[in-house]
């Protein structure tokens, strides 16, 4: 297979905020992140708490990304400064970091993957800067630095993978904070990598696959049958393949189109605690209330809903399912029963410690259709109820009217409803 037929050669940067949230704390304390053991967490939800960031100098000690406050080594915890989430905060940090981003290129040439990284395209601009996408991205790195006191590390490629890749497996972990790769690097610098998980689009449940498949490296990957990895694993092991011979087909700006077309609302919490059935019914019921208002707020319809359910990290394992209904809803009660169903077909007994429901093939709809079995009368007294509570929240606050449910010992909602993305502003 001729494969130099599927490289694309453009010009590409992905830009991660170094521990961003972590780095915006030393930032507000001018406190070098480099020297500083510093976490974001909330000490108020006990020892375990989740820590969202921590700085590099605790990575740098071997402490992980992701951590619970009890998981931190003893003779580290005893020193460390904690820092109280501030979501309103980050996010303001976030959008002057995307100004600097659009003094560069225009809105649809870039793709903001998440709050502390993007892919810009470079491509359109070669003629305007006269200068290579790497000089540009070591220019970026500095106005962020200057501008705002946060470090942050670019990778450069032909295509948004190698870009990924470049700056996953090598910017990220040298000095300069920027490393470019291109076709012929892939021999040298991707193939040898080991274990597999350490390669972006590689969990560990894909790589106990591959494993049992012979493959330990990404060069056993890139040597292995296509067609047997298609049989075996379907499209995502085709693409694996592609993956480990650096081939990406995606195109940035029709990601960006893609986004805009394919919108959804969800809403994920980390449990603090071990939850089963009944108390869980009380954190989906929530949940529920909170996706479907922002359903009425945007005057939207869902057709998907989706219910992950993970456990906890003595079991491991969870689920997460869809269902595609007949017709798109608001209904607060048909999206609760349909949680309902699919958590009692995959639901195994387990202690559960995080919850997503996301809606998905959102529709504006100016007429209901009913299915035959739905009951008119019950549907549109739901519906004059849930507009009238949101006037009420949008007049007095979230918390001006919950459900009883609220003052149950194992509710989350009326905390919840003072936090911004699941933590304090």
């Amino acid at each position: 297979m001729d494969l130099k037929s599927y490289q694309l050669h453009k010009e590409i940067l992905c830009i991660d905020l170094k521990s961003f949230y972590a780095s915006v704390e030393c930032v507000l304390r001018n406190l070098d992140p480099f020297t500083t053991p510093l976490v974001v967490a909330d000490q108020t939800r006990g020892k375990g708490g989740l820590c969202l960031a921590i700085t590099p100098y605790l990575k740098s000690l071997g402490i992980p990304s992701r951590v619970r406050i009890f998981d931190i080594p003893k003779e580290i915890s005893g020193n460390l400064i904690y820092a109280k989430p501030r979501m309103k905060t980050y996010m303001e940090y976030s959008l002057k970091v995307i100004q600097i981003y659009l003094k560069y290129v225009s809105y649809d040439d870039l793709y903001v993957y998440s709050i502390d990284e993007a892919f810009l395209d470079l491509t359109p601009y070669k003629n305007i800067y006269k200068t290579s996408a790497y000089h540009i991205g070591k220019r970026i790195l500095d106005d962020i630095y200057e501008e705002l006191g946060l470090y942050a590390a670019c990778g450069v490629g032909p295509n948004m993978l190698m870009a990924k890749l470049a700056l996953d497996i090598e910017a990220k972990h040298q000095k300069g904070f920027i490393a470019e790769w291109n076709y012929d690097d892939i021999p040298q610098k991707l193939w040898p990598i080991s274990p597999l998980s350490k390669m972006w689009g590689i969990g560990h449940r894909m790589e106990q696959n591959l494993n049992q498949l012979g493959i330990f490296t990404i060069k056993d990957l890139a040597e292995f049958p296509v067609d047997r990895l298609k049989k075996r694993l379907g499209v995502i092991g085709e693409e694996l393949w592609y993956h480990a011979h650096g081939i990406d087909m995606s195109i940035l700006q029709q990601k960006n189109r893609l986004r805009k077309l394919n919108k959804s609302l969800g809403q994920s919490q980390v449990l603090f605690q071990d939850y089963y059935p009944p108390d869980i019914f009380i954190i989906m019921q929530e949940m529920v209330d909170e996706v479907t208002r922002r359903l009425r707020i945007h005057k939207k319809e869902a057709k998907t809903i989706h219910l992950s359910i993970g456990y906890s990290k003595t079991t491991g394992g969870g689920f997460s399912r869809q269902v595609t209904l007949d017709y798109p809803t608001h209904s607060e009660y048909q999206i609760f029963k349909t949680c309902l169903e699919i958590f009692e077909q995959f639901y195994e007994n387990e202690a559960i410690r995080t919850i997503g429901i996301s809606l998905s093939g959102l529709v504006t709809t100016s007429f209901k259709q009913l299915s035959i079995f739905e009951n008119e009368e019950m549907l549109v007294k739901e519906e004059k109820l849930m507009h009238t509570i949101d006037e009420i929240k949008n007049r007095f606050g979230k918390n001006s009217l919950n459900r009883g449910s609220s003052l149950e010992e194992k509710s989350t909602i009326r905390l919840r409803n003072t936090y911004v993305g699941g933590h304090h502003e």
